[in-house]
């Protein structure tokens, strides 16, 4: 029996939860909220709350190491990945994939025309291949342990 497979969009995988935080804040603030919030990056905002770029916990671990300094001295203005790798909702899961290889990027910001609407990172494809295969197969569990590492 042929297997159909449903072709996911961006808007059905991604997350709508999305911290912020301000480009004059520091790596040290950066840091404790993204522990404080449970999540990977943090949307970088301008002063009129704009999105203007995005940090992310490796972009602190290695700034801050690299430029040897305090990370309460350190501006999130410095660590921030500009400009935004961003994709449309009504694009396919796929596309969202690719898109991020071909930035080489691990956060997609998604928009619909000039709103932010979300985010897709790791975890939702994760989330998104956990659905895709059998939950008695040995590979959905090693997905599953690689989601709750991640």
């Amino acid at each position: 029996m042929p297997q159909t497979t449903v072709t996911k969009r961006v808007s059905d995988i991604m997350s709508t939860r999305l911290e912020s935080i301000r480009m004059s804040e520091s790596a040290k603030e950066a840091a404790k909220k993204m522990l404080d919030k449970n999540v990977s990056s943090l949307l970088v905002v301008d002063e009129d709350g704009q999105a203007i770029g995005i940090i992310t916990e490796r972009d602190i671990a290695r700034g801050v190491c690299i430029h040897d300094v305090l990370s309460k001295e350190f501006k999130v203005r410095h660590l921030m990945t500009s400009p935004l790798s961003t994709i449309d909702p009504t694009l396919s899961a796929e596309m969202a994939a690719n898109r991020m290889l071909q930035d080489k990027v691990r956060h997609l910001i998604v928009k619909e025309d000039d709103k932010t609407v979300g985010i897709v990172t790791a975890t939702n494809f994760i989330d998104y291949l956990n659905e895709q295969l059998d939950p008695i197969n040995p590979g959905t569990r090693v997905l599953k342990t690689l989601k709750d590492e991640i």
